[in-house]
């Protein structure tokens, strides 16, 4: 391979970078992009092992990629925070960077096969592990660049999004093997016919089988009618400061607009009800007359957006706090409330916290950390969770209770649906992000959780996108960015489950294993070459 200037190098980490962001939804949405993206990136680092350069030269080029991809497409955190943004691109880069520097470390001190294998098995282990540590951070998981044609996935309903991203990866490969051996190596093309054939079926075939399964998929009729508030109203200068009557005032005046005989449930978004209150006092509040007089009027169930706290005689987890003014502890939720006609009310809270403002990181080994949270939305530190994902029944069908960011993590839907829930509710506030892409990704990862668990999705934002979602994962009726809004819409329930539902992240398990062995594997054969303890022949 011929020498590649540094600024050549630099120049294809950019074209990587930039590829792989407007590849992705709604911050480019050229999903095409996404099969070729790696490939200036797999070239880059071919020539720096060619030339036997040090090996922090690849990690450098790669965080440089991987810094270009963050920013593109999740600069909108800075409306939120700006040091939000700050540790999103940084951290994540840095993350990205180093999964692909451990792939060319396996390629150098192994083999190039099993390098390239170590490429898909450590990509998919890492962003399987994305969902589950301290740091998690999934969003921009590759699997997720379909959020806008989930007809294209389909197969999402046995693989999930992690099938994928190993489909992206693995086209990758091969198209920069055919580049490599075409342009590089200056082989006849015709001679490399059998790979540009196999090429071609590992893109081909998965859309053909997505096409047929989204042509032939039937919903099984059986219908709920949901009512779904969008109250629009100002995270920053009303929501957490106006008063609360006045704001349920709103949400129920355009309920009154839709709400029928027919109707089911009525859904508000998350933290509708954004001033804290103790869930055991809660029919004491002035404010639960208001919601209970409207139930009760409707006729149907109310789920709702809550911020509530418990208090506890001893410690019950990381984020219990010692009482102000005498013994006990109190914790702080983000909570789905249930109201049935009834004025019964269930509540159940936010298992999937978002990083800095909900949750500190190891902040149980780390406790100082507490004092690094960042404050919005009248809320700072670490939230209290749920033990594991629960369901809501409801007297027209179990509901899976999905608040806001919860909605990103493909398993924890599929636990919820796999206890019995026929149909995904999801409640955010979406307003922190402005006009910009983040609403937009987020409305579209609600799409796959459609497709794999085959469940309606009914959404109430509290601004952004309402809507309602098939188990196609069609957008059968949304709202508009910034504009109060109430939609009404009958959805099939469906008590079905898939593969994806049944196993989960199966394939993410699963390379997460294979990658510890390989990484360790690669670091004894470094540490045996570096010592002079590996013989070769």
């Amino acid at each position: 391979m011929k020498n590649i200037s540094k600024k050549q190098r630099f120049g294809l980490s950019l074209l990587s970078g930039i590829l792989l962001g407007i590849s992705f939804p709604y911050t480019g949405s050229l999903f095409f992009l996404s099969f070729v993206a790696w490939v200036p990136l797999l070239i880059l680092e071919k020539n720096i092992s060619d030339k036997n350069y040090k090996s922090q030269k690849v990690f450098t080029h790669a965080y440089l990629v991987f810094f270009m991809f963050n920013l593109i497409t999740t600069w909108w955190i800075f409306y939120a925070s700006a040091g939000g943004v700050v540790m999103a691109v940084l951290a994540n880069s840095l993350i990205m960077a180093f999964v692909f520097y451990c792939f060319h470390l396996t390629k150098k001190y192994v083999g190039k096969k099993e390098g390239y294998i170590a490429l898909l098995i450590f990509w998919v282990a890492f962003e399987y592990m994305h969902y589950h540590w301290e740091l998690s951070w999934p969003w921009l998981n590759l699997g997720n660049t379909f959020a806008r044609i989930p007809w294209m996935v389909q197969w999402y309903s046995y693989t999930g999004v992690l099938g994928g991203t190993l489909w992206i990866l693995f086209i990758n490969y091969l198209i920069f093997r055919l580049f490599d051996k075409i342009k590089i190596e200056k082989r006849n093309w015709r001679a490399e016919f059998p790979l540009v054939l196999f090429t071609g079926l590992v893109l081909i075939v998965p859309i053909v089988i997505s096409v047929v399964q989204y042509a032939t998929y039937v919903e099984k009729e059986n219908p709920i009618n949901i009512v779904l508030i969008q109250p629009n109203i100002d995270p920053y200068n009303e929501k957490f400061t106006a008063g609360l009557e006045g704001q349920i005032d709103k949400i129920i005046a355009l309920a009154d607009k839709k709400v029928n005989s027919e109707t089911d449930l009525v859904m508000a978004p998350e933290t509708a009800l954004s001033y804290e209150f103790d869930e055991d006092l809660f029919h004491r509040y002035p404010f639960s007359e208001l919601l209970k007089s409207a139930t009760k009027r409707w006729g149907c169930n109310l789920l709702i957006g809550a911020s509530t706290v418990r208090t506890f005689e001893k410690k019950n987890s990381t984020a219990s706090r010692p009482m102000y003014d005498g013994p006990g502890y109190w914790e702080s939720y983000n909570t789905s409330l249930l109201l049935s006609d009834e004025g019964e009310a269930t509540f159940l809270h936010k298992s999937k916290l978002v990083l800095g403002v909900e949750k500190v990181p190891f902040i149980s080994s780390l406790p100082f950390l507490e004092k690094y949270s960042i404050e919005q939305g009248g809320a700072s530190g670490t939230l209290g969770v749920e033990k594991e994902p629960q369901t809501l029944h409801t007297p027209n069908g179990v509901i899976a209770p999905v608040i806001c960011y919860e909605s990103v993590y493909g398993e924890f839907v599929g636990q919820q649906v796999q206890k019995g829930a026929e149909l995904i509710t999801i409640i955010t506030n979406d307003g922190w992000w402005r006009d910009t892409p983040g609403y937009k990704q987020h409305m579209g990862f609600a799409r796959l959780r459609a497709v794999e668990n085959r469940r309606s999705v009914a959404r109430s934002a509290n601004t952004g996108t309402s809507g309602f979602i098939n188990q196609r994962g069609d957008v059968i009726q949304s709202s508009s960015w910034w504009e109060p809004t109430v939609l009404s819409q009958s959805v099939n329930k469906n008590r079905e489950l898939t593969i994806y539902s049944q196993y989960g992240d199966y394939i993410g398990r699963s390379f997460a294993f294979v990658s510890v062995l390989l990484l360790i594997f690669t670091f004894v054969r470094r540490f045996k070459k570096k010592y002079g303890v590996l013989q070769t022949k």
